[in-house]
């Protein structure tokens, strides 16, 4: 099938990978084949495809790049390999979630916005007399552009009197200002209104107008001789104090604060309406002016990308060749099943599916010939239905002489690869060496691949006693992003999948529940987002178990012959933490003419510790030894003390045992993040009923992980519980004991229940795109 007799070796041929748990791998794969690397998750499956073979990539077109242009590119570092041969330039494509800012969108992420831009630029209809515009004045995310009233947002946030006083009846002594801080700060500006003259016992419904309207809005900031009321067990003297109107206070707070909590406080008292200058759309009056086949920018940018294309017509010229060029670019967004998405957009409510096919038709368009794609988890967040548009992509990008690599745990696009590397047997120090590196079909006669049992040796469906729900809770009538009054119903004490298509509202209506309807006691939801953003937040500090080694460590006999407590053991404080990197185990090296760089630390190797606590030990391992344990090794080293051993049998539990305990959370996917706050809530013994909602918990998991982590969560609703997971993966949503179905499309197309029921009456559903794939799911051998 592929021939060495050429001129060029078609192979990449890898010798010596040693990244992370990689025992000396050596692998050669083809070119100009969609290869996909697969096996459990910490297998090592992504340090061979991105920790060496992309990273050697970008290492050696960094080599031709002039120095000073170096510093302003990330780099990723040298991989520790021996050697890599045929190994042409490549392209990263990796899973992220959506990006926070709402100046992101649609159209920023395909750049079709800067097309749309030119268009209006170089072919738009200006009124009489108008100067032509450079394309930056019809974006609302530059200086020239933006509408100077909302700062190019469209919205404008102010503040009412009904939102700083939700209840009138109070007195401004009873706490009738809400959006006023509480303790003393609160009590300090109560306190000068009482001294500038004004009734704080007085209901705030009874004072004047003019009155109400000064303490709630007035600039004026008057400094006055506050005389406390003096307690009988304290003296208090006077002081002078500046008063701050609530607007003030609410404004200033959501602009300057550092503490998001008292943003997120703040924000609730603030009201968010279209900005009155621009109406919503973003921009000046002069880029409005401007039309295009009788449309503002504004106006083709809130179509759906299938109405855009069909209205972008024009009879020649300069238009003709922008308009073209914009459909050819939208195209391939469209065959990606997201023609229902509008360029303006913003990103924050995408789904990771929406974004990341999003990513992958700017890719197809890119026309990039002779690289190699590595992608990491394609199928990730993606229905059964698009993952079959996904597939067309890859072999698209593949048919257009690329090389693409991908990380995947997706049964199905395991089938349609031409090469599968599979590594393995198992995670971290069990893991680390390529069982499979050939044909799919290949794989079969290999008995250390977990995978090969899922992908050849398919079992009849187990057998299900389902469930019977001993209550509902109603959500809705829900409007929300795409949803549209819709109401539904979830059963208590059961397990339940919300499934659709990616962007048909399944978060959403699920997020709804989060609110705590009536009916439900505890909600604990278990997201993706990271468990912390800086190296110092690591597993066992998010989990509690750090707590509970140090105490360990405190209590062993050299601890205290040289008077150590417990914080002497934390890297986060000064004391028994090496003071020259702070604790963080390594140091910025700044580089002439290159980008600064990090290494271990000179003076504690990395260990984060000073000598004197690195000379207490506990069963021979010093603190950092400990920390660079993984999961699986640690339950071993504290299998006689139970507190630490506990706390390690849930993570056990999850799947999580290839894990460093001092892992930082910056190293750590969002499907590891997930399963390690759901560990942490499984230590817990929560007595009262408990709803858990997880948001497509089996993301980046091998078939033989989802099976480990499904035996948890089942054994949740055994033990009284209710589970509600939004998820694609159907041999998940057939084990379980309540179906809904979102759909039928993405987007406007979406947003209503198609089907509820028990996964059969699902899998018949007229009209469903979940049915043929839970039909199959449901189908012993399908």
């Amino acid at each position: 099938m592929y021939d060495r007799s050429g001129p060029h070796d078609p192979y990449v041929r890898v010798r010596g990978a040693r990244e992370h748990n990689l025992q000396g791998v050596d692998v050669d794969v083809p070119r100009d084949v969609l290869a996909v690397f697969t096996g459990v998750s910490g297998s090592g499956k992504s340090s061979l495809a991105f920790g060496t073979i992309y990273a050697e990539a970008q290492r050696r077109y960094f080599e031709s790049v002039a120095p000073y242009a170096r510093r302003l590119i990330h780099q990723v570092g040298a991989p520790k390999v021996g050697e890599i041969t045929g190994l042409p330039p490549a392209v990263s494509l990796q899973q992220r979630r959506a990006s926070p800012t709402s100046r992101s969108s649609v159209g920023t992420v395909t750049t079709l916005s800067n097309s749309l831009r030119m268009l209006f630029s170089r072919a738009g209809d200006y009124p009489p007399g108008a100067e032509r515009l450079d394309s930056d004045a019809f974006s609302p995310n530059t200086a020239v552009g933006a509408c100077p009233e909302c700062h190019g947002l469209g919205r404008v946030h102010r503040t009412t009197e009904q939102s700083l006083v939700p209840d009138p009846s109070l007195s401004i002594r009873e706490g009738a200002i809400a959006a006023w801080p509480g303790a003393w700060q609160g009590k300090n500006l109560r306190d000068i209104l009482d001294t500038l003259g004004y009734d704080v016992d007085r209901p705030w419904r009874e004072l004047p107008a003019e009155q109400r309207e000064w303490i709630l809005f007035t600039d004026e900031q008057p400094v006055v001789t506050v005389h406390p009321v003096r307690d009988a067990d304290r003296i208090q003297r006077p002081y002078q104090g500046t008063y701050m109107s609530a607007r003030r206070y609410v404004l200033k707070t959501f602009a300057d604060s550092k503490s998001q909590t008292l943003r997120a406080k703040a924000e609730r008292f603030l009201v968010a309406s279209p900005c009155p200058a621009c109406g919503g759309s973003r921009l000046r009056p002069e880029a409005m002016a401007v039309t295009f086949g009788g449309r503002t920018i504004a106006d083709l940018a809130a179509q759906p990308l299938t109405e855009l294309a069909a209205s972008l017509v024009a009879d020649g010229g300069a238009a003709r060749v922008l308009t073209e060029d914009l459909r050819s670019r939208i195209a391939p967004v469209v065959e990606l099943g997201l023609g229902y998405l509008s360029l303006d957009r913003a990103t924050p409510t995408l789904s990771a599916g929406e974004l990341q096919r999003l990513r992958l038709a700017t890719q197809l368009r890119s026309g990039l010939f002779g690289v190699v794609y590595v992608l990491d988890e394609p199928s990730a967040g993606l229905h059964p239905a698009d993952t079959e548009a996904l597939l067309t992509v890859l072999a698209r990008l593949k048919a257009a002489g690329n090389s693409v690599f991908v990380v995947e745990h997706h049964l199905d696009v395991m089938r349609g690869a031409d090469w599968l590397v599979d590594v393995g047997p198992l995670a971290g120090e069990h893991g680390g060496r390529v069982l499979h590196s050939g044909p799919v079909a290949d794989l079969a006669a290999v008995e250390e691949s977990a995978t090969a049992r899922y992908l050849f040796h398919r079992s009849p469906a187990p057998t299900r006693h389902v469930r019977k729900p001993r209550g509902h809770v109603k959500v809705g009538p829900v409007t929300r992003h795409n949803l549209r009054g819709v109401t539904a119903e979830f059963p208590l004490g059961v397990f339940t999948a919300v499934t659709g298509v990616s962007g048909s509202g399944k978060s959403t209506l699920v997020g709804e529940i989060a609110d705590q309807p009536a009916g439900v006691g505890r909600v604990i939801s278990v997201d993706q987002k990271p468990i912390g953003r800086t190296p110092r937040s690591n597993l066992a500090t998010y989990t509690g178990l750090f707590d509970v080694v140090r105490k360990v460590f405190a209590g062993t006999e050299g601890a205290r012959e040289r008077g150590y407590g417990v914080s002497r053991f934390s890297f986060n404080v000064a004391g028994g933490r090496c003071e020259t990197c702070q604790g963080e185990g390594f140091v910025s090296v700044e580089l002439l003419f290159l980008p600064s760089t990090y290494a271990p630390c000179p003076d504690c190797g990395g260990a984060r510790y000073n000598p004197g606590t690195l000379e207490v030990t506990y069963r021979g391992r010093n603190i950092a030894e400990v920390l660079d344990l993984t999961v699986e090794s640690a339950a071993d080293f504290f299998a006689d003390s139970p507190p630490v051993a506990r706390s390690l049998a849930t993570l056990l539990d999850v799947g999580l045992g290839y894990l460093r305990l001092g892992q930082p959370a910056t190293e750590l996917s969002g499907g590891e993040a997930q399963r390690i706050k759901l560990a942490s809530e499984l230590q817990r013994v929560h007595r009262t009923h408990t709803v858990y909602l997880l948001d497509e918990p089996t993301t980046g998991l091998h078939p033989a992980d989802v099976e480990v982590l499904m035996r948890q969560l089942h054994g949740l609703v055994d033990a009284g519980h209710t589970v509600i997971v939004v998820e694609h993966d159907m041999s998940v949503v057939a084990g379980a004991d309540w179906v809904i179905d979102l759909g039928p499309g993405g987007g406007d197309a979406g947003g209503r229940i198609v089907a509820a029921g028990v996964p059969e009456a699902v899998a018949g559903a007229a009209g469903s795109a979940t049915a043929p794939y839970l039909t199959r799911a449901l189908t012993p051998g399908g």
